[in-house]
Formats: structure tokens, sequence, C-alpha cells
């Protein structure tokens, strides 16, 4: 990814991680549950030497600047559109972050991506194809589909304007998928505040976290089928029947109406949808959130610790991007306590 993209509102963080990819290190952590311990490894060159499948293990440091390259090849390509969209490295499952959202489905298992939440939604597993099958061309048996999607994640986010982070590598590929703990425990678009911090805080992640991975939606689109019952229902009442904000709900009943259309899609960011910003806080708080779930932050009850973390993030784009850099580290040091493997491909386990 050429440098000069990654300047921009966050420039400190993003000259900082620049350096250290010249100085020819790389930050590693000890893998576990979110916040694991920072450690410094070095440069491995195509080292195929592992720990224990609990710990961290060295990871050449080429390895964010080879997934980098890749993805570069796409940038400007639709491909490279799908794949900013499938920004959610993690399914926030028992499992954790271990590529398990990537498997087909096979006569023995229904996948993840099969879930109620992700059917449909997902995009940009061809994508992942491709640099995978480059990467294994170029260093076999070294880069995981996990670090590969954390890497990539990063990058879509800095290629539409956000921040830049180092990626703490050394997580291995999960050997199953789990459609029942995908729809169990990945959040979904109705739940309330309570029960959404409570998903979050079982993985290690606070409520500043969630407000802050949240803040991803301002490059994200939704199902109509996870935004009608808010657009039919307290859309109005949040928005404190503003006129504004009846025109722009107007429109989303043009894409959503009340039958049909379950797959129409419509930016969750209304303003700014290309660009990763925090613009998608000030639709929260004109109470024009598109999900339920979002505006729960803002307009719950239960929400006055969540509120003020919305209004600070949208006074002060550098504390979100720097908040967001953190919380996406933390969700992606979550893995799966099993361990399991390097795929040779990330749609299908090893054999």
């Amino acid at each position: 990814l050429p440098f000069s993209l990654t300047e921009g509102p966050t420039a400190p963080w993003r000259r900082r991680a620049a350096q250290s990819q010249r100085s020819g290190r790389t930050e590693w952590t000890g893998i576990g549950r979110a916040g694991g311990r920072r450690r410094r490894g070095g440069n491995l060159g195509c080292d195929r030497r592992r720990t224990s499948p609990a710990s961290s293990f060295p990871l050449e440091s080429s390895t964010a600047t080879s997934v980098q390259r890749k993805l570069g090849d796409f940038e400007g390509r639709k491909e490279q559109d799908d794949l900013r969209r499938f920004r959610a490295i993690c399914t926030i499952s028992m499992k954790g972050c271990d590529g398990s959202v990537l498997l087909d489905d096979t006569a023995t298992m229904i996948g993840e991506k099969q879930a109620d939440q992700n059917v449909n939604s997902l995009k940009g597993f061809e994508v992942v194809d491709k640099i995978k099958a480059k990467l294994e061309a170029e260093c076999p048996g070294t880069v995981s589909c996990a670090d590969l999607l954390a890497i990539a994640a990063r990058d879509a986010v800095v290629l539409v304007g956000g921040p830049y982070w180092d990626v703490p590598v050394g997580r291995l590929d999960s050997k199953e998928a789990s459609l029942d703990l995908a729809n169990k425990d990945i959040p979904t678009a109705e739940q309330g505040l309570v029960t959404l911090i409570s998903k979050f805080w079982e993985k290690g992640l606070d409520a500043t976290d969630m407000v802050a991975l949240v803040g991803s939606h301002t490059i994200g689109f939704a199902r109509c089928a996870n935004f009608r019952d808010r657009i039919y229902g307290d859309f109005e009442m949040t928005s404190k029947y503003n006129p504004a904000s009846a025109t722009y709900l107007s429109k989303l009943k043009e894409i959503c109406p009340l039958d049909g259309g379950d797959d129409n899609i419509s930016a969750m960011d209304s303003h700014t949808s290309a660009t990763f910003d925090n613009a998608y806080f000030e639709t929260l708080i004109k109470g024009e959130g598109l999900l339920n779930s979002d505006q729960e932050m803002w307009s719950s009850i239960a929400g006055y610790s969540t509120a003020d973390t919305v209004n600070k993030y949208w006074a002060d784009p550098e504390l979100f991007f720097k908040q967001f850099s953190d919380s996406m580290v933390k969700m992606g040091n979550i893995t799966n306590p099993a361990g399991g493997e390097v795929r040779k491909t990330c749609r299908f386990v090893n054999t």
C-alpha cells in the first residue's frame, strides 16, 4: 500500500506504523482473550516454526506488506468495493477470529456464511481467494486466512480514508464452522443495548470498544430485512419528526417496502458512505441510525454511557480513529482456544 494513502487526520499513528515496517520489525501479540500481551518479533522470512497454538509465534515482517501488495492489485475494481464491505474480520462467536466464516458448506457441515446476519450480506470472498492463492505461491503454509483477513480489513479501511494500525499476526485457521454459534453470538439489528453490551463483554470487549467498532458502519450497507422494523417503527420518534429526517425516511421506505425487497440495501451512512470517517455518529445524534441496534447507543434509556461516547467520537475524529484502531486489535486477539491450522485455501480445511 503506498504510504501516500496513509496521510490524513491520523497521520501520526500511520507514520509510526510505516516507520516500524521500514525498520524491519513487526509487532506480534500473545493470542487469546482480547487485549493479549504485546511482544515484538523479528524478521524470519518464510520461517514455518510455530509454538503452541495457544500462544504467539513469529511471522515474517513482510506478511503485512505482502497482503497490502495483493490487495492493491484489486484497487479500483468491483472486488475492492466488495472487500471494503467485508470489513468485519471476526465473527463475535465462541471461537474467535479464526477465519471460520470463510469455510464453504460441505456434505457434513453448514458454514457460517448461511448465518442470519451473514447470508446475502458478506462480500469479497473471491478477492480473499485470489490474495490467498498469491500468498501460497510465494510463501506456502505461512500466512493463515485469519491473518490475511485481519490485514486486508485494515488496508480496506485505510483505502477509504480510515486509520492505519499495526496488525498483530499469529492466528490459526479453524478446522470447523458453526452455524448455530454464529446465529447465537453475532449481534443482530433488533437487539437491545444491554444484550449487545453483554455479548461484547463476554469476548473481552467493553462498551467503549463496541461503540468504536460500530463506527465502521460509516462505510457499511444494510439489507432491508435488517432495518425494516426500524423505519416502520420508532424512526420518526428518535428523529423528533424533523422534516429533513422525514425526507430521508421516505427514501428508505422506497428502498425497503413493508412487503418484499428483503435483499435491497441502503448505506448506513447516508452522507459519506464511501469514506471512513466519524459521520455515522452524527446520524445517531440526529436519531437517524438505520439499525435499531446502533440507534440504541444514543437513544436507549440504558445508554447514558454509550451516548456520551457517541458524542465524543462525533466531536473528535482523531479520538474515534485511535479507539477504533485499538479496538480492532483487541477484537483481532480473540482466537479459538482449540487451535487450528494454516489452510492452503480459505474455503476448505486441509486434507
